[in-house]
């Protein structure tokens, strides 16, 4: 495996860690939510732990089918809360730094555009569409802090 296919499946690894966490965290935080329009809160955490899951799916696709590694069964670590404003608050939180690594990746995808002749456009959308669906969430839950 070239060094930057090497590098690259270490990076979307500690993406799937982070993202194996951060449905597991939503999952959990969504039963703790309680009071006036919890159903809402709950709703869209639990929306959001499905979307983390097919982050999942595609950073396992890009690590072993394009990249040819193997997917990480770890998990980053998980941060929990205690009321609605705290769950909101570390959730937000973690998508911004998900955000930020996640770009990282992708610069690091688009520098090495000809080393990957035949993953690049693949590895690209999928970055992509991940970060636009992380930045969607920090829009979501920045709205359900009232921010």
């Amino acid at each position: 495996m070239a060094d930057v296919k090497k590098e690259l499946v270490e990076m979307l690894n500690h993406a799937l860690e982070l993202e194996h966490a951060a449905r597991i965290q939503y999952l959990s935080h969504a039963e703790r939510v309680s009071g006036p329009g919890a159903e809402m809160v709950i709703n869209r955490l639990k929306e959001i732990a499905s979307d983390e899951k097919e982050h999942e799916d595609m950073f396992r696709e890009l690590i072993g089918g394009y990249l040819g590694g193997v997917p990480t069964m770890e998990l980053s670590e998980r941060h929990g809360a205690e009321d609605r404003e705290g769950i909101l608050k570390v959730n937000l939180e973690d998508e911004k730094n998900a955000i930020d690594f996640y770009k990282q990746v992708y610069k690091k995808v688009l520098e090495n555009r000809d080393a990957l002749k035949y993953e690049f456009e693949t590895l690209e959308h999928g970055l992509r569409h991940i970060i636009i669906d992380e930045q969607e969430h920090v829009s979501e839950l920045s709205l359900l802090l009232g921010d």
